[in-house]
């Protein structure tokens, strides 16, 4: 069974509690892990990003949820969030869709991936909304899902933001 939904004021409010844990980890990163942290951002939805959205929309039909989520937001780049964490921007959505293509998750049509982490694994939302992690680093690797929705993985990553604090 799906997860709930996404609402934009809840995307905003995931964002704006995000941004405020990143500044607290970033803060005590060198001191922690005795290196500087990398840039660890959620990027506000701008006009730009939102022709990109329309864009990719064009291109192929994308799950309302991940609709909500670049309404609000353009992307997250979460390096130093456990392995790193990167919610891609709809015009690189796009870019690996006409290249390609979606990938082959049984029981989903199309499952665009929007996501990837830093050892490689990519994220797809299917249409269905639950939110699926390749197994390798891979296109073509089989996909397990991960959270029942996009608002539940975006949930998951404040908790991995948080516990590194």
């Amino acid at each position: 069974m799906p997860g709930e939904r996404l609402d934009a004021d809840w995307v905003r409010a995931w964002a704006e509690d995000a941004d405020a844990a990143l500044a607290k980890l970033t803060q005590s990163f060198l001191t922690t892990h005795g290196f500087p942290p990398g840039e660890n951002t959620v990027t506000p939805a701008t006009a730009e990003s939102h022709e990109a959205l329309a864009a990719l929309v064009d291109l192929t039909p994308i799950p309302s949820d991940l609709t909500t989520l670049y309404e609000e937001i353009s992307e997250a780049s979460l390096p130093d969030v456990d392995n790193g964490y990167f919610i891609h921007p709809p015009t690189t959505v796009a870019e690996h869709f006409r290249e390609y293509g979606p990938p082959a998750i049984e029981g989903e049509w199309i499952a665009p991936v929007f996501a990837s982490d830093g050892g490689g694994h990519l994220f797809a939302v299917g249409g269905d909304g639950r939110v699926l992690r390749s197994t390798s680093a891979s296109w073509l690797a089989d996909f397990e899902v991960v959270s029942a929705s996009l608002k539940e993985f975006l949930e998951q990553l404040s908790h991995q933001i948080t516990g590194q604090l």
